[in-house]
């Protein structure tokens, strides 16, 4: 096991005024060796602390800590996971990692099954990996709530689907959370011809049969598109989903949500905003969210981020600046005309000229694209032959993490060169606006 890496210092911290310094390692803490970020947190919770640490010069020392309880130290690692990623042992045909172009480094191919960053992050896990010790460690520490991949409840159809016996245990799966009063939020990512149709309403109804008393193991369920590439494998038995396949699964879902209303008071089971995209049918209100519990499968994100760009807007969009200015704001086609009042709000500032151009991306092969899939060989092919006078605001979601390059690995120096124009990378709405007027 691998000690924890540091490398950050939160300024002020109980570690800064210690002298920690980046690049040193924690090797146990109280005598025991962290795990990963979850064990550091609990085992920094005491009063009193020894830790041992391995300096960045390979020398070890004993640091005895006096605090309050449940005080941070200050301190931020490398990875989460000290002892390393657990990986997927399954093999779905729509996963993303295989859906990627060969010939990228070697961390993009990882395939993240780990109950861990689920915990943490919200990150989707599915369950068929994890050994008797790491179901009790879920119990015994409380890790809820985990966010699971189910797509499907049937054993035989899960099993299909992610080509892994084990995937069909799922419903003992959910009893257990069930049993010990552990909670999940579930996805459910639509393959037409496969987990569509009947098995979507028995899986919808089985998660939702899971969703009662006052701690429901299943708290909520999102139905998703599933999303295709170009550089999927061949064979992959996948079609992509069509517009009247969209509003096929919108009215199925539409009737199921009423049921679950009238039974539980919640909508429980949300679909993405994909689908309404792909439908080409209206939004629901925002309203309809509830208190948005499945955002991060972009269930409510396109209302919610309209519902703060119109509050931030009337507090910070002067009526005129003085000088005159053009943007380009690029967007992925799938919200272009969601955002279009967002745009004509912009314009009504005296001297401020926004264009949105909403692109697919002919990277990944896609007619319709969410903002974050959207490379810099898309910009490049929609934008090289016009000769841009304006200015780009360009959604940060668009990079890596943490860094100035696109998916496929061009930089925003190296498209600003070959556009020949400025490009401002904004991360939120705050910040397109402070651009946009400053």
């Amino acid at each position: 096991m691998k000690p924890a890496s540091i490398s950050h210092i939160i300024p002020d911290s109980i570690a800064s005024e210690i002298g920690f310094e980046i690049g040193d390692k924690i090797v146990s803490i109280n005598g025991i060796k962290p795990r990963d970020l979850i064990d550091y947190q609990f085992l920094c919770a005491d009063e009193y602390l020894e830790i041992e640490v391995v300096d960045k010069w390979g020398k070890n020392h004993l640091i005895e800590i006096e605090k309050d309880y449940d005080e941070d130290l200050g301190l931020e690692f490398e990875t989460a996971l000290f002892d390393g990623l657990i990986q997927c042992n399954n093999k779905c045909p729509f996963c993303f990692i295989d859906q990627q172009p060969p010939g990228k480094r070697e961390t993009l191919y990882l395939k993240d099954d780990d109950y861990r960053l689920s915990f943490l992050y919200g990150s989707y896990l599915t369950l068929t990996n994890l050994t008797a010790k790491e179901w009790s460690r879920i119990e015994q520490m409380r890790l809820s709530p985990l966010y699971v991949s189910v797509h499907a409840t049937e054993p035989e159809i899960r099993s299909h689907l992610l080509k892994n016996q084990r995937a069909g245990e799922i419903k003992k799966q959910l009893a257990w959370f069930e049993e010990k009063r552990l909670q999940i939020h579930a996805q459910v990512v639509v393959c037409p011809n496969i987990n569509d149709g009947e098995h979507l309403t028995t899986t919808l109804q089985d998660l939702f049969s899971f969703h009662n008393g006052d701690i429901p193991a299943v708290i909520s369920a999102a139905v998703v598109p599933v999303g295709l590439t170009k550089f999927r494998p061949d064979k992959d038995e996948l079609i992509p989903v069509s517009r009247e396949k969209a509003r096929e699964v919108i009215k199925q879902v539409q009737q199921l949500q009423e049921k679950f209303r009238e039974k539980s008071g919640s909508t429980f089971a949300w679909l993405a905003d994909e689908w309404f995209l792909i439908a080409q049918e209206e939004l629901p209100p925002e309203s309809h969210y509830e208190d948005y519990p499945q955002i991060g499968n972009g269930v409510g994100s396109i209302r919610q981020f309209i519902k703060e760009f119109g509050m931030i807007a009337e507090a910070k969009l002067p009526s005129k600046i003085e000088q005159k200015k053009e943007f380009i704001w690029i967007v992925g086609n799938a919200v272009e005309t969601a955002f279009q009042p967002l745009v004509k709000r912009l314009n009504q500032v005296e001297n401020l000229t926004v264009e949105l151009r909403a692109f697919n991306s002919i990277y990944w092969g896609q007619e319709i694209t969410v903002t974050g899939l959207l490379t810099g060989q898309d910009l490049l092919y929609h934008l090289e032959k016009e000769n841009i006078n304006k200015q780009i605001l360009l959604p940060s979601l668009m990079l890596k993490h943490d860094e100035k390059k696109f998916l496929d690995d061009m930089t925003i120096e190296e498209l600003e060169q070959k556009l020949t124009t400025k490009i401002y990378t904004v991360k939120d709405i705050n910040q397109l606006i402070d651009t946009a007027i400053s």
